[in-house]
């Protein structure tokens, strides 16, 4: 019996230095390996990835990151962690603790590499579809309203934008007509008062060579026509009034949740019948004016996380916010910003709106690379100089520096997304240097598209972290470059220095007409105009 036990005592001593998983129903523990680190959970947090030297936790459930999310962990050393439902995950005392699970937590070990890791998770857990979005959104620049128009989007001013978009030497591309366009939430017409004739701006920017694309949410005005007409046919959430036994069959009362443009109902797209209405909608939309695509914002879990909240199935936050996602994959025109699961899917990611300074644009590169290693290809890093509104109200200083190295941060990621109007806030000079970017990235599209051909059929992600293409050779770290496929390295400014360091790892690279050996460490010196794009040569 002693042997026994020193038997069993040594085993979990071996088990626990291997960094096997101790694990119950709804909770893991995993011993942190030497040197290693983790990416995973929701994006909004790439800045903060690696994760595994410091003290860390998020809860996925009714996830309020703002961003996507995946119930999905990968390591360095090859290890991964997946659960089809939310959870909580932290970092301390040298261990990674996975606990409050929804469903079962699965691991393994599959190579030794962070690529291995997301190879193997990505191929069983959310394989990729082999789809796109519509091409228009990689091969030009989007332009969205937002920052100019706000909540006054009308067709007067879209089509000046348009006009001046042409005018001062823009491709044609997506535009995207933000928040406020109908009467009220749930309409989804058109207001007559600021769009008079909606299928002549529609039809007059398609022969400029543009699409379009309206923002759209899950709300519903509460007593309104539209909100009447689907309470009456039971598809919006419910409310059980407190009443946790009420079954959905006898509940009568709407659900009002509160989000940042007030109190509204919202779809229950857990009902058939209520996706099938919306996207009758939609679908109405694009025939009756020739609107090409939709922008579908407000989806986040957290408006679901609602103990009064009732619904056609029994649904958990994040489900409800999935079933929005969903909604995407019926038109070829989409864009979310928030997203729970979906990789491997043709839908699009934006990252949050982020103000105006030199620390929103350095979190783009990190939380990028987070949002493609939870499986997600087709990714925009916010909208140029900052999507924050405030940041460019009367009153506000305009930083020029920083609107140029945005675009420049842009133009070698999968989309590049103008917002604010860089024709009316800059100088020639800095304008010149915006166009320059522009012009940069339409010299790489073709090698852009090659990248992103390969990711759509493989799901390996286009934009990648050093660490993966070469993995354990001490760039886990850098969070400031980035790979674009296989051989092609970027490393933007991302501060008001007209210089910076960049790590070269080993192999030879060409930079304008310079041959680079690798590895080595080399600081460069960029002109207003520049950007830093390396070529591994074979």
């Amino acid at each position: 019996m002693t042997k026994y036990f020193i038997l069993l005592h040594l085993f979990v001593l071996l088990v626990a230095n291997a960094g096997i998983a101790q694990q119950s129903d709804s909770s893991v523990r995993l011993p942190l390996l030497a040197n290693e680190q983790w990416w995973g959970g929701a994006a909004t947090f790439g800045n903060k990835m690696p994760m595994g030297k410091e003290k860390f936790s998020f809860n996925l459930y009714g996830d309020a990151s703002q961003n996507q999310a995946v119930p999905l962990l990968i390591s360095n050393k090859g290890r991964w962690l997946w659960s089809n439902e939310p959870f909580r995950y932290s970092f301390r005392n040298d261990s990674l603790v996975v606990d409050q699970a929804h469903s079962e937590i699965r691991t393994g070990t599959n190579g030794s590499s962070l690529r291995e890791a997301y190879q193997y998770t990505s191929s069983h857990f959310f394989p990729s579809s082999g789809k796109w979005p519509d091409s228009l959104l990689v091969t030009a620049p989007q332009y969205n309203l937002w920052i100019e128009l706000m909540y006054n989007p009308n067709q007067h001013d879209v089509l000046t934008y348009a006009q001046k978009v042409l005018a001062n030497g823009f491709p044609a591309g997506v535009l995207m007509i933000d928040d406020n366009w109908s009467n009220y939430y749930g309409e989804f017409d058109f207001n007559k008062e600021k769009f008079p004739d909606a299928k002549k701006l529609m039809d007059t920017l398609h022969a400029k060579g543009f699409k379009t694309m309206l923002w759209i949410c899950p709300f519903i005005s509460p007593d309104s026509e539209v909100f009447r007409e689907l309470l009456a046919k039971k598809l919006l959430l419910l409310d059980n009034e407190g009443n946790q036994t009420l079954s959905w069959n006898n509940a009568k009362k709407p659900l009002l949740i509160h989000w940042w443009n007030g109190y509204s109902a919202c779809l229950d797209l857990t009902n058939p019948a209520a996706q099938q209405w919306l996207k009758d909608k939609l679908k109405t939309l694009q025939t009756k004016y020739g609107v090409d695509g939709f922008k579908l914002d407000a989806g986040d879990a957290y408006f679901y996380d609602n103990a009064n909240l009732l619904s056609y199935k029994k649904a958990s936050p994040n489900e409800h916010s999935e079933e929005w996602a969903k909604i995407g994959l019926a038109f070829p025109l989409n864009e979310f910003r928030a997203m729970w699961k979906m990789g491997g899917q043709p839908l699009v990611q934006r990252l949050a709106d982020k103000d105006h300074s030199w620390g929103a644009l350095q979190l783009l590169i990190p939380n990028s690379i987070a949002q493609q290693l939870a499986g997600y290809t087709f990714t925009c890093p916010d909208m140029i100089g900052g999507g924050q509104f405030t940041s460019f109200l009367p009153g506000n200083q305009i930083d020029q520096k920083l609107i140029v190295r945005s675009a420049q941060m842009h133009a070698l990621m999968p989309m590049m997304q103008f917002s604010v109007a860089p024709w009316r806030i800059l100088d020639s000079l800095h304008f010149a240097a915006v166009k320059k970017a522009v012009e940069i990235r339409q010299q790489y599209l073709p090698r852009l598209m090659q990248v992103m051909q390969v990711a759509a059929q493989t799901g390996e992600p286009a934009l990648r972290p050093l660490e993966y293409n070469f993995p354990h050779r001490g760039f886990i770290e850098i969070k400031d470059q980035f790979m674009l496929g296989e051989d092609l390295m970027v490393a933007p400014i991302i501060s008001k220095e007209d210089s910076r360091l960049v790590v070269v790892p080993k192999g030879k690279w060409r930079y304008q007409n310079q041959i680079i050996k690798g590895p080595v460490s080399k600081t460069f010196a960029v002109q207003l105009n520049e950007i830093l794009v390396f070529e591994k040569m074979k």
